[in-house]
C-alpha cells in the first residue's frame, strides 16, 4: 500500500478537512498543499489549504495567483470544528511557526527535523529531504497519477526555492523530481514569478543588514533592527552567507513579540538546527536541518538576556566553540 493510500485510509468521512500550512507560508508549503489537495481529490477527497499570517513574499503572492491556488486564512474561517481533520504540510505540531488551529491533527507531511514527539495516525516526516514539494511530488509517481502543468509548476518552484536552486541540503529524490517536474512544468510561469520579486520595502531590511554586519572569523551576524518577514528574513541569511568570509549566518529580527532568527550553515562539523535549538532552549525554541533553521525569543523572555546583540553573539559563538571542540576530539 501506497502512503498517499496509507493517508487516505486514515481519513474519515468527515464534513471538512484542511490541509495546513506554517504560518506566512512558502513557496515550498504552497506547492506542498496544492499538490497534496489534487491528490486528495484523485481520491474523492476535497480539502481546504489554510494558514495564519500574512503571505508577504512578492513571489509567493505572485505563484498563488498565477497559478490558480486558493489558500485561506484562518481569519477568514468561520466554520472550522474540533471534529474537523486537519493535515499539516511542511510543518509539525508544537513548532513555532505553526498556530494550533482548533481542528484534529491526524497527520503531517514534512521534511524538518522532529523536535516534538506526536503521535499522528499518518506521518511522513523526512528530515533528509531538502523539500517538502518532493514528498507530495513522489506520491504522484508511486501511484501513477498523471501532474498537471500547475500543480507540476508549484511542486517544481517549491523545490527550487527551498533547495536554493538545487544548492542546499539536496537529496538524490528532490533531484529526480525536479527532473520530472521540469519537463511538465510552465517554466514561462516560473520566470514570471522570479522576475522582479524584490519589494521596494524589503530593501530597508536588506540595508539594516548589511550596516549591522558583523564577522568574527567565518561567522557572521545581522541585526535587520526591524519587524521582518519571516521569508525575507530567510533570503537575507542566504545573503549573507553567500559573502566569502562567511560559512555560518545568524541574522535575527526585533518584534513586538520578540526576536525571530534565521540560520544557515555551510560547516560540516555544525547542524545549524541543533545549534540554535541549544541557544534557544532556555529563554525561546528554534530547530531545523543542518544548513538551515530558524527560531523565537518570545518578548517576556527578553529581560533575561540583557542587551540583544551582545547575548546572539556570545551564545551562538560559544556553542559553535563547544561544538568545534568535541568534533576534533
Amino acid at each position: 500500500m501506497s502512503k498517499l493510500d496509507l493517508l487516505v485510509k486514515y481519513i474519515e468521512k468527515h464534513n471538512k478537512l484542511f490541509i495546513q500550512m506554517h504560518n506566512s507560508p512558502d513557496p515550498d508549503a504552497v506547492g506542498s498543499a496544492f499538490g497534496l489537495q489534487y491528490l486528495l481529490l484523485q481520491r474523492g477527497i476535497e480539502g481546504e489549504i489554510c494558514y495564519k499570517g500574512e503571505i508577504d513574499k512578492y513571489n509567493t503572492q505572485k505563484m498563488i495567483e498565477l497559478l490558480g491556488i486558493r489558500a485561506i486564512n484562518i481569519d477568514d474561517i468561520y466554520n472550522m470544528e474540533e471534529d474537523d481533520l486537519i493535515i499539516l504540510v511542511d510543518s509539525q505540531k508544537g513548532n513555532s511557526n505553526l498556530e494550533d488551529f482548533i481542528g484534529n491533527e491526524i497527520a503531517a507531511i514534512d521534511h524538518h527535523p522532529i523536535f516534538q514527539k506526536t503521535d499522528y495516525y499518518f506521518s511522513d516526516i523526512r528530515p533528509e529531504i531538502g523539500a517538502c514539494s518532493t514528498i507530495i511530488a513522489s506520491y504522484f509517481i508511486e501511484n501513477n497519477i498523471e501532474i498537471p502543468k500547475n500543480v507540476a509548476t508549484a511542486l517544481l518552484y517549491g523545490i527550487k526555492m527551498d533547495t536554493l536552486d538545487l544548492t542546499r541540503g539536496v537529496s538524490h529524490l528532490d533531484l529526480d523530481m525536479f527532473c520530472i517536474l521540469y519537463k511538465l512544468a510552465d517554466i514561462e510561469i516560473v520566470n514570471k514569478i522570479q522576475t522582479n520579486s524584490l519589494q521596494f520595502e524589503e530593501l530597508l531590511a536588506y540595508g539594516n543588514a548589511i550596516k549591522n554586519i558583523k564577522v568574527y572569523d567565518n561567522v557572521g551576524f545581522a541585526n535587520v533592527n526591524m519587524d521582518c518577514p519571516d521569508s525575507l528574513l530567510g533570503t537575507i541569511s542566504d545573503f549573507i552567507i553567500s559573502i566569502q568570509e562567511v560559512e555560518f549566518s545568524v541574522v535575527y529580527s526585533p518584534r513586538d513579540s520578540g526576536i525571530k532568527f534565521s540560520v544557515r550553515n555551510e560547516l560540516d562539523y555544525l547542524d545549524a538546527g541543533k545549534l540554535v535549538h541549544d541557544v534557544l532552549k532556555e529563554v525561546g525554541n528554534g530547530g531545523g536541518h543542518k544548513t538551515m533553521a530558524g527560531g523565537f525569543l518570545p518578548a517576556e523572555n527578553l529581560h533575561i538576556i540583557g542587551d540583544i546583540d551582545s547575548f546572539v553573539e556570545d551564545r551562538f559563538l560559544q556553542e559553535i566553540k563547544i561544538t568545534k571542540r568535541q568534533f576534533k576530539q
